[in-house]
């Protein structure tokens, strides 16, 4: 196995499509995962803020998150009128997921913040969105990041999926090593992804960490 591992890697035509679709996976795992976040802050605030609308909001997303991936990564193009092996494809479906998954921890991250540091807020005169931007969302990163780091993890699991209509990503290397039962490019492809998510989550703790300068003053990890 590792002779076929070093026979295969020392190949300049297949170190090039390792790194072209290894590039490609992190691009399209980690793209919708910016993009679905962005879409799941508003969407969990509304169900913060408005209860009534929360079952709603949970009801779709969930609802959502149930469709099989490879049948979105199929119906997409139809909808958009792209190609099917269009990169677009692959984002905009992970998007969708990512912002169904991410609804309920960013309202859950909301519920979380201290009610007396916002009523203390409030009071004074933070008007609603300056309130929302400098107090309620910086409080709510430690619990979102929880979903974040989940979310990625999905992203970059679901892309190779994607492999099985043509797109890009490390799932090219699965696809293309079954088709010549040739186990090398497939053992590639399984610890690439591997180590794209544990880099990835370990970026993403950082980057918590960053964010949350006051619970490394106040001793929490």
């Amino acid at each position: 196995m590792f002779d076929d591992l070093s026979r295969y890697l020392s190949s300049a035509s297949n170190q090039e499509l390792v790194l072209t679709q290894l590039l490609q996976h992190i691009y399209l795992s980690l793209l919708p995962l910016v993009i679905g976040l962005a879409l799941a802050v508003p969407l969990g605030w509304l169900a913060h803020r408005y209860r009534g609308v929360s079952g709603v909001v949970f009801g779709l997303s969930n609802a959502i998150y149930t469709i099989p991936s490879l049948a979105l990564f199929v119906v997409i193009p139809v909808v958009l009128g792209t190609q099917i092996l269009d990169s677009v494809n692959v984002v905009v479906a992970l998007t969708i997921y990512t912002t169904a998954l991410l609804v309920r921890p960013v309202c859950d991250a909301l519920d979380a913040v201290p009610f007396h540091v916002v009523a203390a807020a409030t009071a004074m005169g933070y008007r609603p969105l300056r309130r929302f931007v400098t107090v309620e969302l910086p409080l709510s990163v430690p619990v979102l990041s929880a979903g974040v780091r989940v979310a990625s993890v999905s992203n970059i699991s679901l892309v190779s999926v994607g492999a099985l209509i043509g797109t890009g990503g490390l799932g090219v290397l699965f696809t293309s090593g079954f088709q010549i039962s040739y186990t090398a490019p497939i053992i590639v492809g399984i610890v690439l992804t591997l180590v794209l998510a544990l880099v990835v989550d370990l970026v993403l703790v950082g980057l918590r960490r960053a964010l949350t300068p006051w619970l490394r003053a106040g001793g929490t990890t």
